[in-house]
C-alpha cells in the first residue's frame, strides 16, 4: 500500500524561512523534512536574506531558492503582483512542480506565487499559521487579500479548529475544504534536563518576541504580583523586541534584579538549555492559533500557564497546562495554581506522553491526505475560474477578476517568447536520508 502511494512534486512558498527563526519556518523545515522521507520531491522558494541568494541545499538535500527579493516589512517582500511571474514560472517548470504550497496569511511572495501557480494550471493548497480580526485597517485588507487568494484554491489548512473557524469567517471559503492539521515538535530536540530540578527555587521561563501581540504588557503586570506573592520565584525572560524596554523598566522599578533575568534573543538552538532550567513555562500571548512554543516546553517537561486564545486549548490535555484569562489577577491565579501542581509533575512522563501526542511524521501523512485530494480536484479554464472571483465584492471582485485576465495574458506572452521546451528541467536528485515505512 506504502509503494503504490501517489508521489508529488511540490514547492512550498513563503517569505519566511531559514536563517530566519519561527514557527512558519519550523513547519515548513520539519513538514518537507517528512515529506522528502516519504518519497516526495520537495523544493522551498523564499526571497533573500542578506547575500544568500540564489539556490542552496540544506539537510537531506532539500533544495531552497532564495529569489533576488528584498524584504521590505516584516520580512515580506513589496507586493508587485507580476513580477515574480517570470521567476515562479521558471522554477515551477525547471523543477515540474504539481502542486505548489503556500504559507502564511501576510507572505506576499505567498500570494503572488499560489496566484501564478493557479493561472499555470498547478494545484494550490494554502495554510493560514496565524489567527486575524475583523474590524481594525490592517485586518479588513488581510482578509480581503486573503478572500482573494483562497477563491480559486484547491484546498486549505488551518493549524487548529479555532483557526479554521476564523479562516472560513475572513475569506468566505467553503469549510469543506479546509482541514485541520496541527504543528508538531521534534522530542528528540527538546528533551527534559537528565536531572530533576529542585523545588526550592521555582524557576518561570518565558520565551517569546516581546510585542504586544504576544502579550508582552501582561507579563509588566503579572511578574511584579508574582515575585511579592511567592519569594521564591523567579523568572527568565529570553526574547527580543520593542517592549523589552517596558520589562526593563518593571525590573529597574520594583528592584528585580536578582529575580527576572533577561536573555535577550535566544538562538533556536539554544531555546532547550533555556527551557530546562525552568519548572513553568509562561506563554501570555494575546492571540495564537496554535503556538509551537507550548509543545517545545511540554517536550522538556515544563507545566504549562497560557492566556486561553485561540487555538491554544487545543494544544495540551487539563493536566499538562493551566489556562487563564489574558487579565493580570487570573494569570497571578493560574501561576499560583501550576505552583501546587508542580509536585505531581514529572518532566520524564510528561516527555513520553508529547512523543505519542505530536509527530511531524504524522503531520506529513495528514498533508499527504490534502495533497491527494487536490490532485483529485478538476481542472478549470480561466473562463471557469473568473467566477468565482466575481462573488468576492461589488468592486473588488471585478478587480479581481481583471489582475487574473493580465496575469493569464503576461503567462501566455512568456510561453511564447520563451517556450517552456526552452527551459531545462532539473534531474532529481535522491535524498540522502532513507525512505522510511510510516504505516
Amino acid at each position: 500500500m506504502e509503494e503504490n502511494r501517489r508521489k508529488h512534486r511540490i514547492l512550498m512558498v513563503s517569505d519566511f524561512f531559514y536563517p530566519n527563526f519561527g514557527g512558519v519556518e519550523s513547519h515548513i523545515y520539519y513538514l518537507s523534512q517528512c515529506l522528502l522521507k516519504r518519497g516526495h520531491k520537495v523544493v522551498i522558494m523564499t526571497h533573500a536574506y542578506g547575500n544568500r541568494i540564489g539556490v542552496r541545499y540544506i539537510t537531506n538535500n532539500l533544495k531552497v531558492y532564495y529569489i533576488p527579493w528584498r524584504p521590505f516589512l516584516m520580512q515580506n517582500t513589496l507586493p508587485t503582483f507580476y513580477l515574480t511571474l517570470p521567476v515562479t514560472r521558471t522554477i515551477l517548470i525547471r523543477e515540474k512542480i504539481s502542486i505548489v504550497h503556500g504559507h502564511q496569511a501576510f507572505s506576499t511572495l505567498c500570494h503572488e506565487s499560489l496566484m501564478h501557480a493557479r493561472t499555470m494550471g498547478c494545484k494550490v493548497v494554502f495554510t493560514d499559521h496565524s489567527l486575524y480580526g475583523f474590524a481594525d485597517p490592517g485586518s479588513i485588507h488581510m482578509n480581503k487579500i486573503l478572500q482573494f487568494t483562497l477563491a480559486d484554491i484547491d484546498h486549505a489548512i488551518c493549524v487548529s479548529h479555532t483557526s479554521k473557524e476564523n479562516t472560513v469567517l475572513r475569506s468566505g471559503i467553503k469549510p469543506e475544504t479546509v482541514f485541520v492539521v496541527p504543528n508538531a515538535v521534534d522530542t528528540a530536540m527538546f528533551t527534559p534536563a537528565s536531572t530533576q530540578l529542585g523545588r526550592d527555587e521555582v524557576v518561570i521561563v518565558v520565551i517569546s518576541r516581546l510585542v504586544y501581540r504576544k502579550g508582552a504588557d501582561l507579563l509588566v503586570e503579572v511578574i511584579p504580583e508574582v515575585c511579592r506573592l511567592f519569594p521564591n520565584v523567579r523568572f527568565i525572560i529570553g526574547g527580543d523586541g520593542p517592549k523589552r524596554v517596558r520589562l526593563e523598566e518593571m525590573r529597574e522599578k520594583f528592584s528585580l534584579q536578582d529575580r527576572v533575568e533577561m536573555l535577550g534573543a535566544v538562538p533556536h538552538s539554544q531555546v532547550r538549555s533555556v527551557l530546562i532550567s525552568g519548572h513553568i513555562f509562561l506563554n501570555s500571548s494575546l492571540t495564537e492559533a496554535f503556538c509551537i512554543a507550548i509543545l517545545e516546553a511540554a517536550s522538556c517537561g515544563l507545566l504549562t500557564v497560557s492566556t486561553r486564545v485561540g487555538g491554544v486549548p487545543e494544544v495540551l490535555p487539563e493536566d499538562m497546562i493551566v489556562l487563564a484569562e489574558p487579565a493580570p489577577k487570573d494569570m497571578v491565579r493560574a501561576i499560583q495554581e501550576a505552583i501546587d501542581m508542580l509536585p505531581n509533575i514529572d518532566p520524564q512522563i510528561m516527555h513520553s506522553r508529547m512523543k505519542t501526542y505530536y509527530s511531524w511524521h504524522d503531520v506529513a501523512k495528514r498533508t499527504e491526505i490534502v495533497y491527494d485530494c487536490a490532485m483529485n480536484s478538476s481542472n478549470k479554464s480561466i473562463l471557469q475560474r473568473l467566477p468565482r472571483y466575481l462573488i468576492c465584492g461589488a468592486w473588488a471582485g471585478k478587480l479581481f477578476c481583471l489582475v487574473m485576465i493580465i496575469n493569464f495574458i503576461l503567462w501566455r506572452l512568456l510561453e511564447f517568447f520563451q517556450p517552456a521546451e526552452s527551459i531545462d528541467e532539473v534531474p532529481d536528485m535522491l535524498s540522502l536520508c532513507n525512505y522510511e515505512d510510516e504505516s
